[in-house]
């Protein structure tokens, strides 16, 4: 594996995965990051990588850092060692890191379930924390209050130290000692406070001599004025200096009591680290995680190189599905080996679970072992192997190699005798093959081209060159075998047509219809594919047109059940106006007939047939016709379909109560008697809106923004009510008013109560001044 690792460049690959880590720790991660052959651990990781380029998307500015590889110092602790106190200082801040991060998870657990699962092994210790932080500052410092004791030893060192300048100041100052002085200045020496004293002036400033200058013309005297209280701060600071240690003593225990707990938290946060390392790795390849297979195949879309810059061609290719060996034919410039490189980093990559910069529909599966014997002489470093170099590790491969293994050989066969060396290459896919490895082999050889064609589950593909420009195109074409394209170059680089032609000469009969052969599957396969891609154009097209298709449908049917609702609702209050206008006209008639005499009788009961031939004629109208009189069902059953003459539609049976039959139109379900169905054979729906619609839309075009009740009692004004607020609806009005006078203030009491559940208002007042006050009720409906 190390030898693939090192031909493929997946080294290179991890080198720069590790720049990309933000601890010591992550880097190792990545440094001991190999492919894994478990398919439960490849999913997991791709997973892990996929959150992570998730947070950076989703919390950017989330603060996963400012944690220390703390590693030693905890190693110290265990062992009951007093921690200095930048170690302690580090600690404090890796605590407070692993408790902000455990609780960014704990908030985010549907979010990132796996990362957030790995969080829960972080620790929380918060009380040591504060401890540590409070005591100890940035640098290794030790605050004042990290104890009662410091803060007071501290105190008498500053008091001590402000008496002796005091006291120096005034013996610098002083006119009778300014002249025995080298400068008028305060310093220390050896801790302790001194004055520069001329050498030919020592006695007269009594004291202890600490230090000289290099001359020795200066000494540094410390005044018997201050020896004492410099004898003091010389005692407090070894005080301090105690102190501290005991402070640091007892944190130091504190963390070792919990060393284990922060131990496992910091392998979680080198673990973060590592998996966010994949992550910002995978945003800057623009990189997404495959499809994950279980057997040993690969279907990479446009693919690029990850150590090629951004402007490379990408490669798609298939291996393993339709054929198990691929066999890439073609110039030597065109970019074979970048393919060979490009397929085997994905697999390593794919397996020890970073993304690949791969369009997505790729299909990355999992390999047992990977082997690669790739010439150094096509190498991105451009360097050189031999023919005895390349059989070792052919000989190493077929040692191991079978099924489950990926094996890519670069130009397999060469560096010795073509005849033999295509015979060897093709043996040794012949043995490739048989064992069931996946192959991938690059070579010149013209009968390994024959072999693939001859042989199933064996493939010819091409890199195309473009032999106007003299450069590959990288693009490669699989079906299609490569042409060495000698007699172009050479064409395009100048060499006479005279020699080219003395060339052609040279070849069989045989090889140049080969050569022909595969020109014309060339342009064969070249028309096919720009079909393909019209097709595939053409299918896109038709697939966006049917679903905008679909939408209409939908649109045009949920709007024609909702006018059919609203005909349904207008005709049944159409129907009990009626029957009301009925019942008032036979109490007028009988009024008539017990009041008039005979002849007014007979023109009252003619008024009166006149009178309800209006309201039946109005009603009939207004109802919806059948489009066919089929036959009246004698049982119907639920989910069968029938017929509605009355509404111009068809319905389903939802359930049967004796005569009356439940049955649902669009959205609606209404009861109707089983007289009014019909058999749905012998009857055709009318296509357009039916005139119950027609009268509906009549009906908006034509409403009036108020309605004028004076006069009416409260059962009239009820129905009339009723009927001009769905109009209004319809109508698209938002805010209408109702005029019932001010009178007795009974028929305005009456609307209110009314208004207050009717299903169309939403809110209503009286109105205000040019309104009609109190004699009218302004309605905003729904």
């Amino acid at each position: 594996m190390e030898r693939t690792i090192k031909r493929l460049e997946f080294d290179k690959v991890l080198e720069r995965l590790a720049s990309h880590a933000q601890s010591e720790l992550g880097k190792q991660r990545v440094e001991e990051l190999k492919p894994s052959t478990n398919m439960e651990d490849i999913k997991r990781w791709q997973a892990e990588t996929s959150e992570g380029r998730e947070l950076l998307r989703l919390d950017p500015l989330a603060e996963l850092a400012g944690w220390h590889d703390i590693r030693q110092a905890l190693t110290r602790a265990s062992r009951y060692a007093v921690l200095s106190a930048e170690e302690l200082f580090a600690v404090g801040e890796t605590l407070a890191a692993s408790r902000q991060i455990k609780k960014f998870f704990s908030e985010k657990t549907d979010r990132y379930p796996l990362l957030s699962e790995l969080a829960e092994s972080l620790t929380n210790q918060a009380q040591l924390e504060k401890n540590i932080l409070q005591a100890v500052l940035p640098g290794g410092e030790i605050a004042d209050d990290a104890s009662p004791e410091l803060l007071q030893i501290r105190r008498g060192i500053q008091r001590s130290q402000n008496r002796i300048r005091e006291r120096m100041e005034n013996i610098i100052r002083s006119s009778d000692n300014q002249k025995y002085l080298q400068d008028p200045i305060i310093t220390i020496r050896n801790d302790r406070y001194v004055v520069p004293v001329k050498q030919e002036y020592r006695n007269q400033i009594p004291g202890i001599v600490h230090d000289q200058s290099a001359s020795g013309a200066t000494l540094f005297v410390e005044p018997m004025a201050v020896v004492e209280a410099n004898n003091e701060v010389r005692q407090l600071v070894a005080a301090e200096k105690q102190e501290i240690q005991r402070i640091l003593g007892q944190l130091s225990q504190e963390v070792s009591g919990v060393h284990e707990d922060i131990s496992i938290a910091l392998e979680t946060l080198g673990d973060l680290d590592f998996i966010m390392a994949k992550a910002r790795y995978s945003l800057k390849l623009n990189a997404w995680s495959p499809k994950i297979l279980a057997g040993p195949m690969i279907d990479i879309k446009k693919g690029r190189h990850p150590l090629l810059p951004g402007d490379a061609v990408p490669a798609t290719i298939s291996l393993g599905k339709a054929f198990k060996t691929l066999v890439i034919t073609g110039p030597n410039t065109g970019g074979k080996t970048v393919t060979l490189k490009t397929v085997g980093l994905f697999s390593l990559m794919t397996q020890a679970g970073l993304h690949i910069p791969a369009e997505a529909g790729t299909e990355m599966g999992v390999f047992k072992q990977v082997f690669a014997d790739i010439g150094d002489e096509q190498s991105i470093e451009q360097s050189l192997s031999t023919f005895s170099s390349h059989m070792t590790n052919l000989v190493r491969i077929l040692d191991r190699a079978g099924e489950g293994s990926l094996v890519l050989m670069d130009e397999l066969g060469a560096g010795t005798d073509p005849t033999e060396g295509a015979a060897l290459a093709r043996a040794i896919l012949e043995e490739l093959h048989q064992r069931g490895a996946c192959t991938l082999a690059t070579t010149h050889y013209s009968e390994l081209k024959n072999y693939a064609y001859a042989t199933p589950g064996v493939e010819n593909a091409s890199v195309e060159f473009d032999v106007e420009t003299l450069r590959p195109t990288y693009r490669l074409l699989i079906g299609r075998p490569g042409r060495s394209n000698a007699f172009e170059i050479s064409a395009r680089l100048g060499l006479r047509r005279e020699i080219i032609e003395s060339a052609r000469g040279f070849l069989t009969t045989e090889q140049v219809e080969v050569a022909e052969l595969i020109s014309r599957l060339e342009k064969t396969q070249q028309a096919a594919e720009k079909d393909r891609q019209e097709a595939a154009l053409l299918r896109r097209e038709s697939e966006q047109l049917k679903e905008r298709y679909h939408a209409l449908e939908q649109d045009l049917r949920a709007k024609k059940e909702a006018i059919l609702v609203k005909a349904h609702e207008e005709a049944s209050r159409m129907v009990r106006q009626a029957r009301l206008e009925a019942e008032d006209t036979v109490k007028e008639l009988r009024s008539r007939l017990a009041e008039e005499s005979a002849k007014n009788r007979e023109q009252a009961i003619h008024h009166a047939r006149n009178k309800l031939q209006q309201v039946t004629s109005k009603v009939a109208a207004k109802t919806p016709k059948r489009t066919a009189d089929g036959e009246i069902p004698r049982q119907v059953k639920p989910g069968e379909e029938v017929f509605l003459p009355k509404y111009n539609q068809k319905a389903y049976v939802v359930g049967v109560s004796g005569n009356n039959v439940q049955v649902q139109v669009g959205i609606m379900k209404m009861s109707v008697p089983m007289q009014e169905l019909r058999t749905v054979k012998e009857v055709k729906v009318t296509s357009g809106q039916s005139k119950v619609g027609q009268v509906l839309m009549d009906k908006a075009q034509h409403i009036g923004t108020s309605l004028d009740l004076r006069g009416m009692t409260a059962d009239e004004a009820m129905l009339e009510i009723e009927k001009y607020l769905d109009d209004a609806f319809l109508a698209g009005l938002s805010s209408v008013t109702l005029v019932h006078g001010k009178g007795t203030g009974a028929l305005r009491t009456s609307v209110q109560r009314e208004l207050k559940n009717h299903p169309r208002v939403k809110t209503f007042r009286l109105g205000e001044a040019g309104e009609g006050g109190s004699g009218a009720t302004v309605v905003t409906l729904k």
